[in-house]
């Protein structure tokens, strides 16, 4: 019996390939974190793609895996101690990933906290910041008269990219000469903001001159071309 039938989720996504770390994700910002670290880390994987369209991170199997119902999430077979381990967050997984390997996260301890810090500011700010910039100018939120919303999320999201900017004042990378989880965490959703989100004049971007030669040396590597577009979208 494979460690994997231990996990509900594997009866609605089935692994074919039963010793690889399983990812259940979309490729949205958040989602792209984990495949965009796996391909530059070489682990091999297999992914499903949990389509967030038809709600199917809502189903009892998904949930199963992860009770907030949120892309993306993992099951690595070979998790600490070599049992499985399932885990979900982006955030907690790109660190265990990180951590699994000894890639893409300084090895020294003040190195290591740094960056951590680096992708708690990712996920208290930049992640729901730039979602609710998208929601608002993009999305549903358009056709809602009061405008203030729109206005605190937008002065919030322009300020944090503020906060990259400094940061990146004599580096290359948010840890300077080292890529690692803060920059991978960070590139979907600055992407998506200017991109899909159609933001970019909203938060001047064009008026930043760091962040967006930070963001083409990103989008430039090989392997977040690839995480990009991993899983397929159906």
């Amino acid at each position: 019996m494979s460690v994997l039938s231990a996990f509900a989720i594997s009866t609605r996504w089935p692994a074919r390939h039963l010793d690889r770390l399983q990812l259940y994700s979309f490729p949205t910002p958040n989602g792209v974190k984990v495949s965009i670290a796996l391909e530059e880390i070489g682990l091999p994987y297999e992914p499903h793609a949990v389509d967030i369209g038809k709600n199917e991170s809502w189903t009892p199997e998904f949930l199963s895996l992860n009770p907030n119902g949120k892309i993306p999430a993992i099951i690595d077979p070979d998790g600490p101690g070599g049992k499985p381990l399932g885990l979900f967050e982006s955030g907690a997984i790109l660190l265990y990933l990180a951590e699994k390997t000894g890639k893409l996260i300084p090895a020294d301890a003040a190195g290591r906290y740094e960056t951590i810090q680096w992708v708690f500011f990712q996920m208290a700010g930049i992640g729901p910041m730039f979602g609710q910039v998208g929601y608002f100018h993009k999305f549903a939120g358009r056709e809602i008269e009061d405008k203030r919303p729109l206005e605190r999320y937008q002065n919030e999201s322009k300020r944090l990219l503020g906060v990259i900017e400094t940061r990146l004042d004599g580096r290359q990378w948010i840890m300077g000469d080292e890529y690692t989880i803060a920059d991978i965490s960070m590139l979907g959703w600055v992407r998506n903001l200017v991109g899909f989100y159609g933001a970019g004049d909203l938060v001047e971007f064009d008026r930043l001159k760091r962040v967006p030669e930070w963001l083409e040396r990103g989008l430039a590597r090989p392997a977040v071309q690839r995480g990009l577009n991993i899983p397929k979208r159906p």
